[in-house]
């Protein structure tokens, strides 16, 4: 039977599999990180009920959840509204209008990096957060919705009192800011440094669930770090600021890179990242 198999098996199944499994990974990227991936977890829970019920002759079990699945489709429709037009908008998109041009990364780049210095020297906290992959849309519920362009003034503004945003985290999500005053979830993780304050714990909260990025600027020390997933960089000057922007940024806007690299993970497997550092002995508040 095996045999046969393998021998009916063509490059097109592979290519068929590899495409279904690079669908399901996406489908779960986008919605990592919010409440719709909660929901995800509990239609399959209630699909693996009604799939013991079938096996074991529940028969009132699979009456009532028969009937639930049976309107599985509106339900997933009605529940994932939200992602599902972000994915109709991204696939809909000019695919050599997704990456933004490089004097747009610039200007992204600079203004970030001039107010990100200004804060600090002034001692001003800040938590400016880049979007990468999964959608952040739970934490831009909480917070402000702006729209806005990236500019230096605008950031120094936001996060200089009294202004009444200034409390939380700004997000910047395609290149523009999409909202202020977020809260974040703090890290529950009991190996963080204790002179890490309320933004750093709040970036590395938001690293331990997502893939994005956060600048972090101690309101105590005026210290500069960078948070990401399994690591956080502390800057020094602006030019570093400017180098680890473009890197991770130019990373974001490249699809073709990120659909690479997600099928090479599905295949070979995700790469091990390297540990914490923890040399920011910075109290952010």
């Amino acid at each position: 039977m095996l045999s046969l198999l393998l021998q009916n098996f063509g490059w097109q199944d592979i290519a068929d599999i590899l495409f279904v499994a690079f669908i399901i990974y996406r489908i779960l990227m986008l919605i990592k990180g919010t409440g719709a991936f909660q929901v995800l977890i509990g239609l399959i829970v209630i699909f693996l009920i009604f799939l013991i019920a079938v096996i074991l002759k529940f028969y009132a079990t699979e009456f009532i959840f028969g009937d639930f699945l049976s309107s599985i489709i509106i339900v997933i429709i009605v529940l994932f509204r939200n992602e599902i037009r972000k994915a109709l908008i991204d696939v809909g998109k000019n695919p050599f209008a997704i990456a933004r041009n490089k004097l747009e990364k610039v200007s992204i780049i600079e203004e970030t990096s001039h107010a990100v210095i200004e804060l600090a020297n002034k001692r001003i906290g800040a938590i400016i957060v880049f979007e990468r992959n999964v959608f952040l849309g739970d934490y831009l519920k909480i917070g402000v919705k702006l729209d806005s362009l990236i500019s230096k003034e605008l950031l120094i503004s936001i996060f200089t009192q009294p202004s009444p945003l200034h409390d939380g985290a700004v997000i910047i999500q395609k290149g523009r800011i999409s909202a202020a005053s977020c809260y974040l979830p703090l890290s529950t993780d009991e190996n963080i440094d204790q002179n890490f304050g309320t933004r750093h714990r709040s970036a590395i909260g938001l690293s331990e669930l997502t893939d994005a990025f956060s600048i972090v600027v101690s309101e105590e020390t005026g210290y500069v770090s960078i948070v990401m997933p399994k690591k956080i960089i502390k800057i020094s000057n602006i030019e570093e600021l400017r180098v680890v922007l473009f890197k991770n940024i130019s990373e974001q806007t490249n699809e073709n890179k990120l659909l690479l690299k997600s099928v090479y993970e599905l295949i070979f497997g995700a790469k091990k990242t390297e540990g914490v550092n923890k040399n920011d002995g910075s109290d952010d508040e």
